[in-house]
């Protein structure tokens, strides 16, 4: 039933009244995923726009023509044709089939090709779209554990962590080696690259590189428990110069980062506010990610009787083998 013109003409005049906070709100969001400083990002950010320009092609004449054929066929057009006996043309079968069809393979090829080259365990070959990669810049390598509700970040090459607080140089590629101490997460930095899960006993792969200066926001984007939504730090895309002050900066004013240091970290605590460490165990990493910090436990990589496998490759979840434990000595004489 139709509204008397007096309630449609006070709608029409609501209606910008009613949706100005919404365009205020819509004015004052961080479309970070659409406006990235990394070339990971940023080239994911054009698959996502090629794909849906592409399906674009599809919904915009759908849509158009409903509301075309809406127009033309309604009850009061008493000119508008009317078949009631038609019900086949072959070039409109071709065009409904055809066009959907060509969208789905250009679809199925952008996809293919931007899955391999921005697979995130796939070294970086370029900076940018103008610059390639140099053999000899290596990369920075930070390693991430995800614990009970905070980020440990940890740079080898420095001997130096952080909590909730990461850095890299500018135009340096980053090789991020991710686990997690108890529960899946996902590490995610969206003016960087994707997100990428942190699983306990594996340990996952991140490539990215940050071209601009600046301070960009990092979380976790699974949901782990109560603390979760506390679990964010910050990104700093620095300078070399401006990197390596804030090396010094963690170096001079932080403590040791030791098993026990570790352990009482790993407990389950909400809101951490940044922290330093100054000096970190050697071999904590390779030991999270095969679950033997605690003293007497068995790492993962020694439970199936074979020699450690490197840190590079220890419980990759890309890798098709399990590691199978032996079963226990009252077991073992059970089964034969």
């Amino acid at each position: 039933m139709a509204l008397p013109p007096p309630i449609r003409a006070a709608a029409r005049r609501l209606l910008p009244l009613v949706a100005a906070p919404l365009f205020a709100l819509l004015a004052s969001c961080d479309a970070v995923v659409l406006a990235p400083s990394g070339d990971i990002a940023a080239r994911q950010r054009d698959l996502l726009l090629v794909s849906t320009g592409l399906m674009l092609l599809i919904i915009i004449p759908v849509i158009a023509l409903i509301v075309v054929f809406a127009w033309k066929y309604r009850q009061s057009n008493k000119a508008a044709e009317y078949k009631p006996d038609w019900d086949h043309s072959t070039y409109l079968e071709v065009a409904i089939w055809g066009a959907p069809l060509l969208i789905i393979i250009c679809l199925g090829a952008v996809t293919w090709a931007g899955t391999h080259l921005l697979d995130p365990y796939r070294p970086l070959d370029r900076i940018d779209h103008n610059r390639p990669t140099s053999e000899a810049v290596a990369p920075l390598e930070v390693q991430v554990v995800a614990l009970d509700w905070k980020w440990l970040f940890i740079y080898p090459e420095y001997g130096i962590a952080t909590i909730n607080e990461v850095a890299a140089p500018v135009d340096r590629p980053i090789r991020f080696t991710i686990t997690a101490s108890s529960v899946m997460n996902s590490f995610y930095i969206p003016a960087l690259a994707g997100q990428i899960y942190a699983m306990p006993g594996m340990q996952t792969t991140l490539y990215g590189v940050i071209n601009e200066t600046g301070e960009y926001k990092g979380f976790s984007a699974n949901y782990s428990g109560a603390g979760f939504s506390g679990m964010r730090f910050a990104f700093h895309g620095l300078p070399q110069a401006g990197f390596d002050q804030w090396v010094a900066q963690v170096r001079s004013g932080g403590q040791g980062l030791d098993r026990p240091t570790y352990l009482r970290l790993a407990a389950p605590s909400e809101n951490v506010p940044v922290a330093h460490f100054s000096g970190v165990d050697a071999s904590l990493f390779d030991a999270v990610v095969n679950m033997c910090v605690r003293p007497g436990q068995t790492c993962g990589s020694h439970m199936s009787g074979h020699m450690p496998a490197e840190p590079e490759t220890a419980r990759d979840p890309r890798q098709t083998h399990q590691i199978v434990p032996e079963p226990p000595a009252h077991m073992a004489g059970a089964a034969h």
